[in-house]
């Protein structure tokens, strides 16, 4: 029996069930061309020249690897002359970018972190492309505030991990999806068709060094699992912390555990580290259609109805159990 490629999957899902529009099909399509391209700039590495910092911030201040330029470039290139998007939105970028009028407009709106956990690039650790689709709501020109809706409106989310393997991981509001990239044939090919996050787990991700900012519902929780056997969970916890939210949250699908990005107090402005739109939207809705929960202490994360395009909020997701367990310390 032949494989499953991506191409195939999407078109079967279309023909059989009707829950994938052609013109989404082909957006999607066109977003793991740019994953599938932007995984090869990282697998060059010092080859390509590709490695090290600019002398760039982006809108949050952060200073810019060369990749992450060089990925945000290939994701706007890749998607804007397709015809199915009315706009772009980038984690790299300050404002929105609109289809340019020598382009057909189309009914979407697509949302991308272009390279999640640029920070590990230089040592080699796993990294990824997040990114989140939504329906463009009128036929008018987009603004800002066309994308302010909240993440249970999302028709499709995914991200893309750059690790031994490319894995492509997709939700169209029917569980989840994963594709392998096959590196003969340059091809996605179906690896899992419906990954499911178990409700229990013995593992946790967290950055550990920020403890002592965090409020006393998280420090309660990561008390409880650091006590182990001996302490009220009575058995014993693993943490695993990569710093790329992609490889945390894959290990997660893959596996079961709990992520937590939570408040701390170092900055009371900024609620927290991730950003709504393109990081805690998309995963939280593929962390649902896996069986998980994803909140930000207490409320749904897919429930925030976002005020700002860079607006960021604290994470937790995973295991289910392990979500209300929090929900409940926090309440």
């Amino acid at each position: 029996m032949s494989r499953m490629t991506l191409t195939r999957y999407l078109i079967e899902q279309q023909r059989e069930n009707d829950n994938i529009p052609s013109d989404l099909r082909l957006l999607i399509e066109g977003v793991a061309r740019a994953c599938k391209e932007i995984g090869h700039h990282v697998g060059q590495g010092a080859l390509g020249g590709v490695l090290g910092s600019n002398e760039t911030e982006n809108v949050q201040g952060e200073t810019q690897k060369k990749l992450d330029v060089i990925s945000n470039e290939i994701m706007l290139e890749a998607n804007e002359w397709g015809g199915h998007l009315a706009a772009l939105a980038s984690e790299e970028m300050e404002l929105i970018h609109p289809i340019p009028d020598r382009y057909p407009r189309g009914k979407y709106l697509l949302l991308f972190d272009p390279l999640d956990g640029s920070s590990n690039i230089d040592v080699n650790v796993s990294i990824g492309t997040i990114f989140s689709v939504l329906e463009c709501p009128d036929a008018g020109p987009p603004t800002e505030a066309t994308f302010m809706q909240a993440g249970h409106r999302q028709v499709a989310a995914g991200y893309a991990l750059y690790g031994p393997q490319i894995t492509l991981v997709l939700t169209f509001g029917n569980g989840v999806q994963a594709f392998t990239l096959d590196r003969e044939t340059f091809s996605f090919v179906l690896t899992n068709e419906r990954m499911q996050i178990p409700e229990a787990t013995a593992e946790f991700a967290i950055n550990m060094s920020n403890q002592r900012h965090w409020q006393p519902p998280v420090q309660r929780y990561i008390d409880e699992l650091i006590a182990g056997k001996t302490g009220p969970r009575h058995k014993d916890y693993n943490m695993r912390w990569v710093g790329s939210m992609v490889t945390d949250v894959h290990r997660i699908l893959t596996r079961g555990g709990v992520f937590l990005y939570p408040f701390d107090t170092r900055d009371a402005t900024k609620p927290g580290k991730l950003r709504l739109m393109y990081e805690a939207n998309p995963m939280a809705f593929l962390v649902e259609q896996a069986g998980g929960e994803a909140i930000d202490g207490k409320v749904r994360i897919l429930d925030i109805q976002p005020s700002q395009l860079h607006q960021r909020v604290p994470v937790m997701l995973g295991s289910k159990e392990e979500v209300e367990r929090l929900k409940s310390y926090h309440a």
